[in-house]
């Protein structure tokens, strides 16, 4: 008895992928068979000719939509976006809408199994239309494309009552490493997972930054910083929880993520360089979005702070990608660090028979009547040398406004002084040369 009790049932051995695959194709093989049958022939010379009715109806009734869908102009994008795939899947719309009540009013006068397949059919087209319009609103295309193919795939081996054989089959091809059994289904799984999850944290993470942009009591420097730091958060959590749903050994990877950090440590470094540089650039709030700044050559102001570069708008439109690793290690005019006031200076020159006295006070003048320039940081005009054919002044004023550019209110200055001193008889110089000819002074015959 003692033998007997230690006699264990034996063990269930689950099929392998050629048996799978084999029991696939015999069921397909049967199903071929059965559609021989007068009533199953019946049934799909039934929803093909639903399904040529379907396009010829959609082919009347598209134009129609389209030229109903151009009147609504007013209507929002995600609307309209809307009634454009109404108007690509109307041969589809239309099938499902005749082949449901046909399949109502078989069931009434027929028996159910003469409307078998045609339920089969009718759950197979609702659910690719529900699919197709329910991925509309992802904002990817590929990945719109790729959601809606693989939904419509598992929604078909669903309904057809494949499920458990596909998932065995994709089970079955795995690739061992180590203690680690990477299948087929796994990888599904977990592109599914984190890819649901993605879109929960790109959701999240959109929401949460248009909230954050609103509060104006956050300077704009903590908004890109916290806006960044949730985003990491997020994406992270995204994939750490999609790899520990579907069962991964985050412990077994983290010699082959240790060595690859090392990889990418001499590889990348100064990616990594700028992605440092671009906390730190948020967190001393030296620059941020709407500075106006000078860096070489290029003046602009900053339009937004990325997590490698630095986009920055010049006033002819260019915008130049500047490293963050520049703006950390090299010199950068910031026109508004601490505030938004700006002294520019103007050098010109008045002829020596004009009064100083009144040039200043003329220049002073002009320079007030100019819009842009503060009044209560009055202008200042001052001798500064005599030259040659002039005596020389500089005129300083204030600005508060240095994103509204510098070049155009410079311009704005040197006119209002031009007709300034037009009007109160003040002489602009200019250099004047003598040319002798020299000779000996006979005439030439």
């Amino acid at each position: 008895m003692e033998e007997e009790s230690r006699i264990t049932p034996l063990e269930t051995v689950s099929p392998g992928p050629e048996e799978i695959v084999l029991d696939l194709w015999e069921t397909g093989i049967r199903f071929v068979e059965g559609l021989i049958r007068p009533w199953n022939a019946y049934q799909m010379i039934i929803a093909l000719a639903l399904l040529v009715v379907a396009h010829i109806a959609a082919r009347f009734l598209a134009p129609k939509w389209e030229a109903w869908l151009r009147t609504r102009e007013g209507w929002p994008t995600w609307r309209m976006r809307f009634g454009v795939l109404v108007h690509r899947r109307m041969s589809l719309i239309v099938f499902v809408a005749i082949i449901w009540p046909v399949i109502w009013g078989m069931r009434e006068f027929t028996w159910p199994s003469r409307s078998y397949l045609l339920a089969i059919i009718g759950q197979i087209a609702f659910a690719w239309l529900v699919i197709a319009l329910a991925t509309r609103f992802i904002g990817n295309a590929t990945l719109r494309s790729l959601v809606r193919t693989g939904g419509w795939a598992w929604v078909t081996v669903s309904i057809l009552g494949l499920t458990d054989d596909m998932v065995a089959l994709m089970d079955g091809l795995a690739l061992t490493l180590g203690e680690m059994r990477l299948s087929v289904w796994m990888i599904v799984q977990a592109v599914v997972i984190i890819g649901a999850l993605f879109f929960a944290a790109r959701f999240l993470s959109a929401n949460s930054a248009r909230r954050i942009r609103k509060k104006t009591d956050i300077s704009p420097s903590i908004q890109v910083l916290t806006i960044k730091i949730l985003q990491v958060v997020l994406y992270g959590a995204a994939i750490f929880i999609g790899l520990k749903a579907v069962g991964v050994d985050l412990t077994g990877l983290a010699f082959l993520s240790g060595a690859i950090g090392v990889g990418l440590g001499f590889g990348l470094q100064k990616v990594v360089s700028n992605l440092v540089s671009g906390f730190i650039l948020l967190l001393d709030k030296s620059i941020k979005p709407g500075d106006v700044i000078s860096l070489g050559e290029t003046f602009g102001w900053i339009e937004q702070m990325g997590a490698r570069y630095v986009s920055v708008v010049t006033r002819d439109g260019r915008e130049y990608l500047i490293p963050n690793e520049d703006l950390i290690t090299g010199q950068v005019v910031n026109w508004s660090h601490t505030n938004a006031f700006v002294r520019l200076d103007i050098h010109f020159g008045i002829a020596y028979h004009n009064d100083p006295h009144e040039v200043r006070k003329v220049a002073i003048e002009a320079a007030k009547s100019v819009e842009r320039v503060l009044s209560f940081r009055p202008p200042v005009c001052h001798i500064v040398g005599f030259g040659d054919s002039s005596v020389d002044y500089i005129l300083r004023f204030w600005i508060d406004d240095p994103t509204g550019g510098l070049t155009n209110i410079r311009g704005n200055v040197y006119l209002a002084l031009w007709d300034a001193f037009k009007e109160h008889g003040i002489d602009i110089p200019f250099p004047q040369r003598e040319v002798r000819l020299l000779g000996d002074g006979k005439a030439e015959c």
